[in-house]
């Protein structure tokens, strides 16, 4: 599973081999026939566990919350495995790189893990909402899907990497803001 994401990460789906995973891995083909059937089973398996892993952190950050959190608190939460992530590098960022790349190319008829991902926007709009009177739920969610595209274009694009070069409270101090940024939206009108 190790080997996979990696791969994942660093090519999309569209470039993983087979080979270079058993190699990886040093498993041989057979075992991944034997355990998964096929590579796009293993791969849909890897991406699940990512997904999974990186909901569950984001889940249980915001879920810590004390009813007197504020906006950046909520959006340290959010971002919080993300930033954990380009911190640490190594296999945490190959998770978020992966997560990334499916958050944005959705393999075609995978909807495993709706229910997560919606489970976790009623979980941040309810958090959300008290901040934010006057704003529907509507839009908060298209704030938090905006909010999360941001996070994932960050775990692929080039100032990503420069972003994981900064010590982890730089990284904080830097991200959280725009964050909650988008979170608040803007009050002016006209």
């Amino acid at each position: 599973m190790s080997a996979v994401v990696e791969v994942l990460a660093q090519r999309g789906q569209e470039g993983v081999t087979l080979r270079e995973v058993t190699d990886r891995a040093e498993a041989n083909v057979a075992a991944v026939s034997y355990h998964f059937g096929s590579l796009k089973t293993l791969c849909d398996t890897a991406i699940e566990d990512a997904l999974e892993q990186y909901l569950d952190a984001q889940m249980a950050a915001v879920d810590a919350l004390d009813a007197d959190s504020d906006i950046e608190e909520l959006a340290a939460a959010f971002a919080g495995p993300m930033m954990r992530a380009l911190a640490a590098g190594g296999r945490e960022l190959a998770v978020m790189r992966t997560v990334a790349r499916v958050g944005i190319d959705p393999p075609k008829g995978w909807d495993r893990l709706t229910a997560k991902f919606q489970q976790s926007r009623r979980d941040i709009v309810r958090e959300l909402s008290p901040m934010l009177p006057g704003v529907g739920d509507q839009e908060l969610n298209f704030r938090i899907r905006c909010a999360a595209g941001l996070l994932n274009w960050l775990a692929l694009a080039p100032v990503g990497a420069e972003l994981a070069a900064e010590p982890p409270g730089q990284i904080e101090r830097w991200l959280v803001p725009v964050l909650a940024g988008a979170f608040r939206g803007s009050s002016a009108t006209g």
